[in-house]
């Protein structure tokens, strides 16, 4: 009779510890891969077509949205000088309704898929200081959903103009942020309600 080699757990469970490892580590590599990596933007965006309101669906957690806690959406329109008015608003958890305007200013015009935005108050808002990164990383041909970021990797939002676009088409954006170099294990799903 022969003896069959039946290997031991703890041998076992080891190789899967070390497999995990390895997994985790490529893992760790690729991203970091990712984020020493330049952050690209869109080639071009056309301004008038990206004007009017847009609903977050997705965001990484940012301390001036600390108190929102749906129905996040910013409406841009053009404004007399050539720039961008920014209205930012959600609602609070006891249901009050938040408000921040602000200006964006195109940083690589034409392409206009670089901005700077400036909640400063607007007798001051011209000074170039106290301004965001507002940088395009992909949108649809439709203007339909747009990936926006920037370049620290730190904030990210998924807008889109529709409160309750396909789970696909969220997940297509997030993986596309995944693989440039965004760490989503914070992300935050906003709470979308018809008002």
């Amino acid at each position: 009779m022969m003896k069959k080699n039946i290997p031991k757990a703890g041998f076992t469970l080891a190789k899967i510890a070390v497999g995990g490892a390895i997994l985790v580590g490529l893992g760790m590599a690729t991203m970091a891969y990712a984020q020493s990596k330049p952050l690209a933007v869109v080639d071009k965006i056309e301004l008038d077509r990206y004007l009017g309101v847009w609903y977050e669906i997705a965001r990484k957690p940012m301390y001036f949205q600390n108190k929102c806690g749906s129905n996040v959406s910013a409406t841009y329109t053009l404004n007399e000088n050539g720039n961008v008015t920014v209205d930012n608003r959600c609602y609070t958890q006891d249901g009050k309704l938040m408000q921040s305007i602000g200006e964006a200013f195109v940083q690589n015009p034409p392409f206009n898929s670089k901005l700077k935005v400036s909640f400063l108050p607007e007798a001051v808002r011209w000074l170039p200081v106290a301004r965001g990164d507002y940088w395009i990383l992909k949108i649809d041909d439709d203007y339909q959903t747009v990936l926006v970021g920037e370049p620290r990797r730190n904030y990210m939002w998924v807008l889109s103009r529709t409160q309750h676009p396909e789970q696909s088409v969220i997940n297509e954006y997030l993986d596309y942020a995944k693989s440039v170099g965004y760490d989503l294990g914070d992300l935050i799903h906003t709470k979308q309600t018809v008002k």
